[in-house]
């Protein structure tokens, strides 16, 4: 009778295969876990932090005492 929790033998748990597979399912959800984390943050826009170079210095609207 095979006890409950054990279901791969102790020779393939220490196998080089196991162990690689091991390493990718490691790497594997790190990587979702940081894209679930970027996910949920605010979006950065560069453009809005970022100097304007065709911004114009005086406006031209016909109100002329408006916000730039």
């Amino acid at each position: 009778m095979i006890p409950f929790g054990i279901v791969l033998d102790q020779d393939v748990l220490y196998s080089d295969w196991f162990a690689v597979l091991a390493a990718f399912v490691a790497v594997n959800t790190v990587m979702y876990v940081a894209l679930a984390i970027a996910k949920t943050l605010p979006r950065i826009h560069l453009s809005e932090h970022l100097p304007r170079r065709h911004q114009r210095r005086e406006t031209r609207s016909i109100h002329p005492d408006g916000p730039v």
